[in-house]
């Protein structure tokens, strides 16, 4: 048994700044404050965590209520922004190849774990028809603490599955540092991907079990994922 879960952005695909633009611009319309997401690393955050900086970075303190409603507006922005053309706007390499492949072994199973609230999540990778792949997973809902989100990924599998997998059946793909970090502590194993956010060379140093360039060699791939 393989249990596969996939981080989105880098890994899956590419937005081609979507993301970026609906989050800035939902904080100028909810909380008054133009483009500070800028200043703010995101590559392999929480969404939660992402604006929990923002708003300190803005000296305006956190409120639950209008929290929810920032994440209405950024949902609906993202709807609109990810459909703008882009050159950066594309699937990562392999992705289209390697998914169905996936889909159609026994004992594989594909699912989600990303620093994206779900809903979000979706929005992305359903632009590019991917979410029925991908029928369970962990999210920003679930915490707002990247590490903390893979026990969230196994009782939605647990659940759905019936079936409690050992924790070298768990794989987390992901291109940061992050994804490889939210893996060891819970005995899943990494899979790094140098092909977007950070370079082969700087994955390397945080030791993943595997590292690969892309997922372009389908058959590469398969033989440590399939």
């Amino acid at each position: 048994m393989k249990i596969l879960l996939f981080d989105i952005d880098g890994t899956l695909m590419l937005s081609g700044g979507a993301g970026l633009r609906a989050m800035n611009e939902a904080f100028l319309r909810v909380y008054g404050k133009k483009d500070v997401l800028l200043n703010i690393k995101l590559a392999g955050r929480t969404d939660t965590s992402i604006i929990e900086d923002a708003l300190a970075e803005s000296n305006i303190p956190f409120e639950s209520e209008k929290f929810e409603y920032y994440k209405s507006v950024y949902y609906d922005l993202l709807e609109k922004e990810i459909t703008q053309p882009s050159s950066e706007k594309k699937l990562m390499p392999g992705i289209k190849e390697l998914l169905p492949l996936l889909t159609e072994r026994k004992g594989v199973y594909l699912g989600l774990l990303t620093g994206n609230w779900e809903k979000s999540g979706r929005i992305k990778i359903g632009h590019f028809g991917l979410n029925g792949y991908f029928t369970f997973g962990a999210f920003a809902n679930d915490s707002g603490i990247r590490n903390d989100l893979l026990p969230f990924a196994i009782k939605r599998f647990i659940e759905k599955y019936n079936v409690i997998p050992k924790p070298d059946d768990v794989y987390v793909i992901g291109d940061t540092p992050a994804d490889i970090n939210c893996a060891k502590p819970h005995g899943a194993l990494a899979v790094a991907i140098g092909a977007s956010f950070y370079t082969v060379d700087q994955l390397k140093e945080y030791n993943p079990d595997y590292l690969l360039t892309d997922l372009s060699d389908t058959g590469q791939v398969l033989q440590i994922l399939g």
